[in-house]
């Protein structure tokens, strides 16, 4: 019998994600809703391209036939931020146009777009993955043996690193 493999993710201080999507209300509304699919596939490779910008990894997902959306982990708040108000940034943009057809009306119930964002303070999140690559926060971070982090949900959570718990003990 094989020995599964656990690993965590090495993530070290807060956590920032993004979920943002769509939802395609109208199918035949096609003109309206791809721009938007496309639009956010550019800021990815846009992101991608320019690591300095912030964002660590990304996956994509769907939620049903009609919702498609990306679960995004960055740098900082501060970097996600930067990027969403930056003039030489795709986001500004697709944004300034979504809001133009937004005005006119022109996407009211053609398609809906969301997103939220969290910033998960350390103590405040653990992962586990059994046999599998760096997914998710471990691709965002790095991915390390499951003992460094401690064998139970409850001791992940309590992890901090060395440096971190020494300056709390005599701060």
């Amino acid at each position: 019998m094989a020995m599964v493999s656990r690993t965590t993710a090495d993530a070290k201080g807060d956590v920032v994600v993004l979920l943002i999507g769509m939802r395609i209300n109208r199918f035949w509304a096609v003109h309206l809703w791809l721009p938007v699919m496309l639009g956010m596939f550019r800021m990815l490779r846009e992101l991608a391209k320019d690591p300095a910008r912030g964002l660590l990894s990304r996956v994509l997902l769907s939620a049903s036939p009609r919702t498609y959306y990306v679960v995004q982990y960055w740098e900082s708040k501060e970097k996600l931020y930067a990027y969403a108000t930056a003039p030489d940034g795709f986001h500004h943009t697709a944004w300034a146009a979504i809001n133009r057809k937004e005005r006119s009306g022109r996407l009211r119930g053609q398609v809906g777009i969301w997103h939220e964002a969290y910033v998960v303070p350390e103590g405040s999140y653990e992962a586990i993955y059994g046999d599998m690559p760096a997914f998710g926060l471990a691709a965002a971070h790095g991915q390390i043996p499951l003992e460094k982090r401690g064998r139970y949900a409850k001791d992940r959570f309590a992890f901090r690193p060395p440096q971190e718990a020494a300056a709390e003990k005599t701060g």
